[in-house]
């Protein structure tokens, strides 16, 4: 049975075994990040405490964890430096605060639906590459640098690379030990089900054999010896009373300082863009795949930060590092984040005597492990597919990450992936097609979905490139925005420019907002003009070619209202199509027509009979068309139908229950026995669907020829060669259309197939 916020029954010990471990990872973390930001000790584990508790709880996010951030350090000390004591600080820390809840009120969390998921991605791999890059000393109780520093500059003047050097002078026996073994159990917890199923989450296994060994190294005395240099260390205070007296409060006073205000402004806007982004990249991270309500983030975040500065706390975010960690502990919902909270708030006044008997090195174990999980050669390898509009603003954001620190990284590679947003929008704004129309070659130009001032170079050459006399057609049907600029060259093009070259434009598609109206000028269906110029071979030609659009996906730009008032008055059809009932493509849509371009009759098996010889008689005789076709497909109903009738003994409207039926399947049978006769009996073993394909085929050409047989008009037709007739086959599996010759059109000319 489920409770409030999606927490159940079944959710609630995977969330305490991972809130109990991202209690542990935080606890250095809060301590650590402190250390680099020039803050006092206790500030990193009240915003710890903070982000656990009061954003945990304004938050609508199932795994993000907050607390004081890394990506932050480096602008918590230059404010600090700047505004010259703590207290001010916590001020600025007040109106960040309180920016950051009218952020949230207002709906600015829209912006991090435009985070490109390029970007995000980076993020995520340049943070395991970190944690492995920087655990890696704190694993073999190399402890200069404090846990939590992400930037690639540290404080002692080394960087992440240096440090990694300098293990090879100063590492500590017992530590490395201590770390090792933490790495094995981890693996081995990993792998084997007895210990991955177990209810003791690994990460605190690994805790407590540290904590075990470090007190028995400490009986060893040296080398085995673990100092307090490679152990955590919370500040102890004697007694609840004296921890309260490390609070620091704000310094009220400051409220009339100009800098800050300019210190909140800054601090508001560094953490919420922080908190956007991680909070895009832990969503990602969700094995459930929720997504987190940004507005009601930078609310939760704003209630978290007016409180962090009126306690004496660091600024907050929902930081990356912890939540990752939540996830990969099996954390579900927000309890997790709540229990680590609350962990905080209970051990470091109570017990931090035992929690400073935790090494270093089996905390660095934990998180070099979660940045294996973050930096997975799969994630690189995905990225790299998907093309290099997407793998440069990924490795951009990875490299300047790692080589500078979180908060600059991400801006470095927010700016690359926008840049390749604008040059593709640059260079793509429009979509350009030459389309072959009855009328003749129209230029077809397809707007983007954004067209930006940006884009105005790029559409004025193509306009300019269209050909002098010819037809050009805009379409902005998938078209949200069009800048002003733009619609302003849209309108030159259309009233002075293009008419001065003798350029016709047309427009579809655009909006009644944008002042212009649909209105095609170019033809696009047959006229008497354009029928009486055609010869049967380019009707044929005409009807491949749209084949040929159909199987590629190019159908050609249709005004279907304007088609229907201009064929009113009447048809002058190019062609004449004799298909079956059951073809399941029509003619028209076959091959990419018009309304009026095609005259179709259709009739089961495409089989002739006086009435189907009128219509089409008339098609060509008195209504002009210039090609008359016969279309049979694969899988016919009708021809299968009589294929199995062969030897049957009962009349056909006995055998099927269809009165009038016999009337088709004599006329397709003789195909069928013509079909068994050229293979000497053969094809009665035949797969029943091959055997009536053939028999279909065979009935195309009977049909073609019984057709000058039995009409005299359509015979001195193509005597005259006025018109031709052809037979086509239609595969209705592949689309194809194989067209087969006959009277009227040379082999040549009639081409073998069509795909």
């Amino acid at each position: 049975m489920h409770v409030a916020n999606g927490i159940s029954p079944g959710s609630f010990l995977a969330d305490i075994k991972a809130g109990l471990v991202v209690f542990v990872v935080a606890l250095p973390l809060c301590l650590g990040i402190a250390l680099a930001s020039d803050a006092p000790l206790m500030s990193g584990l009240l915003a710890g405490i903070v982000g656990g508790i009061i954003v945990g709880l304004f938050s609508g996010s199932h795994t993000s964890v907050s607390g004081p951030a890394a990506g932050l350090s480096a602008v918590v000390a230059a404010e600090i430096y700047s505004l010259g004591s703590f207290s001010a600080f916590l001020m600025a820390v007040v109106l960040a605060g309180i920016i950051q809840i009218g952020l949230g009120l207002a709906k600015g969390g829209f912006i991090a639906a435009f985070f490109p998921s390029s970007v995000i991605k980076g993020l995520l791999a340049a943070i395991g590459i970190i944690l492995i890059l920087k655990q890696i000393p704190h694993l073999l109780g190399h402890d200069p640098d404090p846990e939590g520093d992400m930037a690639f500059f540290q404080p002692d003047f080394e960087t992440t690379f240096s440090e990694l050097l300098s293990i090879f002078g100063d590492f500590h026996l017992g530590a490395s030990l201590i770390g090792f073994l933490s790495l094995v159990l981890l693996v081995l917890w990993g792998a084997w089900k007895p210990l991955k199923d177990s209810v003791l989450p690994a990460p605190l296994v690994v805790v407590l054999v540290g904590v075990g060994l470090g007190l028995w190294f400490e009986q060893l005395g040296e080398p085995w010896r673990i100092g307090v240099s490679h152990l955590v260390q919370v500040p102890i205070a004697d007694g609840m009373g004296a921890f309260i007296g490390l609070l620091e409060l704000p310094d009220y006073t400051q409220w009339t300082n100009p800098a800050v205000y300019i210190a909140g402004l800054t601090i508001a806007i560094v953490a919420s863009l922080e908190t956007l982004l991680n909070l895009q990249a832990v969503d990602r991270l969700d094995p459930q795949q929720r997504t987190s309500p940004p507005s009601q983030e930078l609310v939760a975040q704003g209630i978290g930060n007016v409180t962090c500065g009126l306690i004496g706390g660091l600024p907050v975010t929902s930081v990356i590092i912890r939540s990752s960690v939540n996830v990969t502990s099996g954390g579900k919902t927000k309890l997790a984040t709540l229990v680590h909270g609350v962990l905080l708030l209970i051990s470091v006044p109570l017990i931090p005597m035992y929690l400073n008997l935790i090494p270093l090195s089996c905390l660095a174990a934990i998180l070099l492990m979660t940045g294996v999980k973050l930096a997975s050669p799969a994630l690189v390898k995905q990225m790299w597919s998907e093309g290099r509009y997407q793998f440069i603003p990924f490795a951009a954001t990875v490299a300047a990450i790692v080589f500078t620190d979180l908060l600059i990284g991400i801006v470095i590679g927010l700016a690359v992936a926008i840049g390749f947003i604008l040059n593709s929008n640059m260079r793509r704004p429009v979509y350009r097609t030459v389309e072959q129309h009855l009328g003749g070659d129209v230029v077809r130009i397809q707007l983007a979905n954004q067209v930006s001032f940006l884009n105005r170079a790029t559409l004025f050459q193509v306009l300019n490139d269209v050909p002098r006399k010819g037809h050009v057609l805009l379409d902005a049907g998938s078209t949200d925005y069009i800048d002003p600029d733009v619609l302003d060259l849209i309108r030159d093009f259309k009233e002075q420019t293009g008419p001065a070259h003798g350029v016709t434009v047309s427009l579809v598609g655009f909006r009644a907002e944008y002042g212009f109206h649909d209105q095609i000028q170019y033809i696009d269906h047959s006229t008497r003009e354009l029928q009486q110029a055609m010869a049967p071979q380019q009707v044929l030609q005409i009807l491949k070619d749209g084949h040929e659009r159909v199987r590629k996906g190019r159908h050609l730009t249709r005004d279907f209202h304007r088609q229907v008032r201009a064929t009113a008055g009447g048809q002058h059809p190019l062609a004449v199509a004799l298909s079956c009932i059951d073809s399941r493509t029509p003619v028209e849509l076959m091959f990419d027509l018009g309304l009026g371009d095609v005259f179709s009759i259709r009739i089961a098996g495409n089989v002739i009979s006086p009435k189907v010889l009128a219509g089409a008689e008339y098609g060509c005789a008195v209504a002009g068309a210039k090609l008359l076709v016969v279309i049979g497909h694969t899988r016919c109903g009708a021809v299968s139908a009589s294929v199995k009738l062969l030897d049957s003994h009962q009349a056909v409207a006995e055998e099927t229950g269809c009165q009038h039926l016999d009337s088709i399947v004599s006329e397709i049978q003789p195909s069928a026995w013509e079909v068994i006769a050229r293979t000497k009996g053969e094809a009665t073993s035949m797969d029943p669907v091959a055997l009536a394909d053939a028999v279909a085929r065979e009935n195309v050409l009977h049909v073609v020829k019984a057709i000058r047989q039995q009409s005299s008009t359509l015979d001195n037709l193509v005597r005259e060669g006025r018109i031709a007739i052809a037979g086509a086959m239609y595969d209705v599996v592949t689309g194809d259309i194989e067209f087969l010759v006959q009277d009227g059109l040379s082999e040549t000319a009639l081409g073998t197939r069509a795909r």
